[in-house]
């Protein structure tokens, strides 16, 4: 039968795990923009907020974690980035912005920089 090593296993996992890390954050970027061209008031706005919220919550409850393989500088940037997120997300939702824009921009940013 199939035979495959724990090391082989291992990096087939990370790679499935930034595989989907970046299909997330394609999908936040994509329905970010459609949010943008619709508007703060549009249903496009609630569930790209809402989508975004669900994906940053997780990833900075991920890069917390000890389990995290990352360094811990980089783990600490990056939740660092993603509290901006999610306070800024906020702060659209509540109408006190409509900065779009920023969360695509450093969305694209961090999904193009996982390899």
């Amino acid at each position: 039968m199939y035979q495959f090593s724990y090391a082989d296993v291992q990096s087939t996992s990370v790679s499935d795990a930034k595989d989907r890390e970046r299909e997330l954050l394609t999908r936040s970027i994509d329905m970010l923009s459609a949010a943008a061209a619709a508007g703060l008031e549009s249903m496009e706005a609630v569930e790209a907020l809402n989508f975004t919220n669900r994906v940053w919550t997780v990833f900075v409850e991920d890069l917390g974690s000890s389990d995290n393989a990352l360094p811990k500088e980089l783990r600490a940037n990056l939740i660092s980035i993603g509290l901006w997120l999610l306070r800024e997300a906020e702060d659209i939702r509540q109408g006190r912005t409509n900065n779009f824009e920023g969360l695509i921009e450093v969305s694209q940013i961090i999904r193009d920089g996982i390899q």
